[in-house]
């Protein structure tokens, strides 16, 4: 299979090129900064010169590829959240998958599968509900109304007769980038024995997914025809914030603090806390019925990998 891969550059999207390149698919990747992406992703990956936040030339590759993966999209922890930032958010999603669809319209012949990146925000905040990808979308808040419309652009697809997953993800754990370095400060700041600490109250759902099965999950969807629509990309074990704290707290060999005042993370990064302040609790029904089989299925063997896997050696 040929595979045009957006947001390649990303810690996620290296990940995917990589284990692409390795089963022996063609990859294509499309950079707005093609001189820094070829040497980063390597000479066996096909790198190609757009913004794909623009139509433009890059969307020639579509009728050339059978499967798309689009993971673009500006970090949710990159910066603290503002008008401009959320902004960024979504224009990084919405307009590029528009611009996907759109050049899949005039593609000949048009890729088989788009596998198309969502967040489990979709859902909002529902405290200790179980959800699925039966679970209706949340109302208000902006992670709910980024994921409803972004998932809405991807649906475009459907309509081309292109078989179409929206991938549903949740914190993805991974030493080279995202959350979990940021998780990791307090306890590698700590000179005593005792670092970190939950959140909040601590009973807040943390809906997580080693890196390893983010990325399995999206070459299931690409290869598997019985894949279509939302696919929850969480593990099967969520776990509170407090069991988190204390797992991570046993992977490191520390203990925890008791969880410091809710206001405290929104101080430190603002309404991006509301991600682990609130919380959710996200269950992969559909991924487990169709027969995907974790590697990491709980918080204790995820963090004994993930710690025994160097950043450096894993970006």
């Amino acid at each position: 299979m040929k595979v045009l891969l957006l947001g390649g550059t990303g810690t996620i999207g290296r990940r995917v090129a990589r284990a692409l390149v390795k089963r022996g698919d063609q990859v294509v990747v499309v950079s707005r900064r093609p001189e820094a992406a070829g040497p980063l992703l390597g000479p066996e990956v096909e790198v190609r010169a757009g913004d794909p936040t623009q139509p433009g030339e890059w969307q020639s590759a579509l009728s050339q590829c059978q499967g798309v993966v689009n993971l673009a999209g500006a970090g949710i922890f990159d910066r603290r959240w503002n008008d401009e930032f959320k902004a960024e958010m979504r224009d990084s999603r919405i307009n590029t998958t528009r611009n996907v669809v759109e050049g899949m319209r005039s593609a000949a012949p048009r890729p088989w599968v788009f596998v198309s990146s969502s967040a489990i925000g979709y859902y909002g905040f529902k405290g200790d509900e179980e959800l699925t990808e039966e679970s209706p979308a949340g109302q208000g808040d902006f992670l709910s109304k980024l994921a409803g419309d972004w998932e809405a652009a991807a649906r475009g697809a459907e309509a081309l007769g292109v078989r179409t997953v929206l991938l549903r993800t949740g914190v993805v754990l991974d030493q080279a980038g995202g959350a979990l370095p940021q998780m990791l400060k307090p306890y590698k700041m700590s000179l005593t024995l005792v670092a970190g600490g939950a959140l909040g109250s601590g009973r807040q759902w943390v809906s997580w997914i080693h890196h390893a099965d983010e990325t399995g999950l999206i070459l299931y969807a690409l290869d598997q025809a019985s894949v279509s629509g939302p696919l929850n990309a969480t593990a099967p074990r969520p776990v509170t914030n407090r069991e988190l704290a204390r797992a991570i707290g046993r992977a490191v060999g520390r203990l925890a603090f008791p969880p410091p005042p809710g206001f405290a993370p929104r101080l430190g990064v603002g309404e991006v806390a509301d991600l682990v302040l609130n919380g959710q609790r996200v269950l992969p029904r559909k991924a487990l019925s169709l027969g995907y089989t974790f590697r990491y299925p709980d918080i204790d063997s995820a963090l004994a990998e993930l710690m025994n896997a160097p950043a450096a050696a894993s970006a």
